[in-house]
């Protein structure tokens, strides 16, 4: 069900909502948070789409802020859409022109849900001082994209939240590369227990997700950590660990698929799963939690200004700092289980009661045929 408000206040919001309340029932109940989605015209059906996918798992009421055209008389039209259309959640689109473009928060405060925490998301453009924004201090949980911003490049969005940082702040850049984090952290959990030496990722220049891995693996390990660039839209390409026992590689597939190959010293290269999260998926993993995320704080705060710039990754394969793709798998395992000792391995020769057990079959076999004719 679809209601439009043209020229309405939040008082008319909040009515219309009771009263919808009363006639479809209870659809307010279950509901485990209020989702703040503060976005321009030109990406609010995109955003409510992510919203509404991302709150399957955590029915929420979505409170919708557009900026619309701030010029002009100073005007609220507003959506409410439940049911069907809303899938678990209460969806309330308000579009803000003129002068209400900047009170934002005075127009969602009367919608809150009650007694329930506030998580605010900028698909988009964002504030330099998100924590300090008007809707920013109402929000337990405020995420933003540093890959998304179309007003400036991706690193100086992060110098931005690390400046203003504050508590419950977090990026979904941060979130995409937890894969890589996990899969990182596994491969130094096994012998032998050595102290990295140092690190060097190689991802496209000004990448969110790769300066902030890069940032969480120096704050991590306390030792230097060098990015160098990749082509365009290349993404996040490879870590490197470098230890006295030799390097741990984990490279992203050349295919295009969501598979990396890991190579440790002393085992065999193996594919692993290095699925890239969409955006809903990423918002929704950050739904889960609503704690201050003190790991990503010390990957942007303190990791990430001790990282240093490097130049290309080609450069920096030939001088053998890092690998120049993914390693070779053999994808039937036949290399993990052969071996010198089982290629001398011998035909199996048979036993030496082998002939005494044929012989005593058919002599057998011959009294059961002389009985049977003597009966005849």
């Amino acid at each position: 069900m679809i209601v439009d408000l043209p020229s309405c206040s939040a008082a008319d919001v909040a009515k219309n909502l009771v009263r919808l309340r009363n006639d479809v029932g209870a659809m307010a109940m279950g509901r485990v948070l209020t989702l703040l989605v503060v976005v321009d015209e030109q990406e609010a059906d995109e955003a409510v789409d992510v919203a509404t996918r991302a709150t399957r798992q955590h029915p929420a009421r979505i409170l919708v802020v557009v900026s619309a055209n701030a010029r002009g008389r100073g005007r609220l039209d507003a959506q409410i859409r439940v049911g069907g259309d809303a899938g678990a959640s209460e969806i309330v689109v308000l579009r803000l022109y003129g002068e209400l473009t900047r009170h934002g928060s005075s127009v969602v405060t009367p919608l809150l849900l009650p007694d329930s925490p506030v998580v605010a998301w900028w698909p988009g453009r964002v504030e330099a001082d998100v924590a300090g924004s008007a809707l920013g201090r109402m929000a337990h949980r405020r995420i933003t994209d540093a890959a998304s911003s179309p007003d400036v490049g991706s690193a100086t969005q992060l110098r931005r939240r690390a400046k203003h940082y504050q508590p419950g702040d977090t990026d979904l850049a941060w979130t995409r590369v937890t894969r890589w984090r996990a899969l990182l952290a596994a491969a130094l959990e096994s012998e032998p227990f050595e102290p990295v030496r140092s690190v060097t990722v190689a991802g496209e220049a000004d990448h969110p997700s790769c300066d902030l891995l890069a940032g969480w693996l120096a704050a991590s390990l306390r030792c230097p950590v060098e990015v160098v660039r990749t082509p365009a839209g290349s993404g996040l390409q490879s870590v490197r660990l470098d230890r006295s026992s030799g390097p741990i590689d984990l490279v992203r597939s050349d295919d295009g698929a969501d598979t990396a190959t890991l190579t440790v010293p002393a085992s065999q290269p193996r594919l692993v799963a290095l699925h890239s999260p969409s955006t809903f998926e990423a918002l929704t993993a950050e739904l889960r939690r609503l704690d201050p995320d003190e790991v990503y704080s010390r990957a942007l705060c303190t990791g990430l200004p001790v990282v240093r710039r490097g130049g290309t990754r080609s450069a920096a394969a030939r001088a053998g700092a890092i690998a120049a793709g993914p390693a070779e798998v053999d994808g039937a395992g036949r290399s993990a289980v052969g071996s010198r000792s089982l290629e001398r391995v011998d035909e199996p020769q048979d036993s030496p009661g082998a002939g005494a057990v044929e012989e005593a079959v058919q002599e057998g076999l011959a009294q059961t045929e002389d009985a049977a004719t003597q009966d005849g």
